[in-house]
């Protein structure tokens, strides 16, 4: 995939599985996660979803092969709310899938669809288990969640190196980018973000298969880690913020409900911030906390 025909700001994830030049490297993931054994990578059609942000970066991965519907998406922190998104991107898929074949959904006739998988491989420092099962049904009220008449499941798989094992050693690519992210990570502990990419990219082994790749795309490897680390500690920061303004609440109001309400507002307002590209504001707004206050204000969020 040309670099001139890129429009947003790719995840790593994204890079690596999503690219057109190393279809081999997707449909390793793809067998891996099916226990299939397909060879052949022209059986493969990529077909992300270019128009769908996620803190500013692109964040999902679909592509189809046979009758099956793969939606794989990248989380470095976790975000329970993966069912709603996956159905947004699945809803958009279809819509492709049915207009690009011109067939009639409003006909007499049944129209056959690919099975939707829907996959969040998860990354982020805090601990969760090897597999999680996210549902829909876990945003409805709990009392009503049973007369439901939509429901999606979300397989989630923590990727985080030494997690996952039969996963990651049955997809070189997959097991690579988990070394990557921690290497990054227990790099960080000699020097600045930049400084631990840059290594990493140099201490690469020398029968990686997503060596020459990365160092062939050092500076744009380095803007895509930098973003996504800088991002996910900034969201870190603002729950924490959250979590202070939530105790303060707290006293008054109980402190459990103090400490949700905290959290929610200014998680909300971070993902405002960022949907609307006024990353500057985000990053003020983490220390001055009367502007702050004034963001809240204008989104009606105080």
């Amino acid at each position: 995939m040309a670099d001139g025909q890129r429009t947003y700001k790719d995840r790593l994830f994204s890079f690596i599985f999503g690219n057109e030049e190393h279809r081999e490297w997707t449909l390793s993931l793809y067998n891996a996660v099916n226990g299939s054994h397909y060879t052949d990578p022209s059986l493969l059609t990529i077909t992300t979803i270019r128009d769908v942000l996620y803190m500013g970066m692109h964040n999902d991965l679909s592509f189809l092969v046979y009758d099956v519907m793969s939606l794989y998406e990248q989380q470095s922190s976790f975000n329970p709310n993966a069912p709603l998104r996956m159905l947004q991107y699945a809803g958009n898929l279809y819509e492709k899938y049915v207009t690009g074949r011109k067939l009639n959904k409003y006909g007499t006739h049944l129209i056959e669809l690919p099975v939707p998988k829907l996959v969040v491989f998860y990354n982020s420092a805090q601990d969760k288990p090897d597999r999680m099962e996210l549902r829909l049904s876990d945003s409805f009220p709990e009392g009503m969640r049973g007369e439901a008449d939509i429901e999606v499941r979300v397989r989630m798989v923590n990727v985080n190196r030494g997690r996952s094992a039969a996963l990651l050693d049955s997809c070189r690519p997959l097991w690579e980018y988990a070394y990557i992210v921690d290497k990054v990570r227990s790099l960080r502990a000699y020097g600045s973000l930049g400084e631990a990419i840059d290594r990493m990219i140099e201490e690469l082994p020398e029968d990686f298969t997503l060596r020459p790749w990365l160092r062939e795309h050092r500076a744009e490897v380095k803007g895509m880690l930098l973003t996504e680390y800088n991002e996910t500690e900034q969201m870190e920061l603002f729950r924490e913020e959250g979590r202070a303004e939530g105790r303060a609440e707290g006293e008054a109001k109980g402190r459990a409900e103090g400490r949700a309400k905290g959290e929610a507002i200014v998680t909300k307002l971070l993902e405002t911030l960022f949907a609307l590209g006024r990353t500057d504001d985000a990053h003020r707004a983490i220390v001055d906390e009367a502007y702050r206050r004034q963001l809240y204000a204008e989104f009606g969020l105080d």
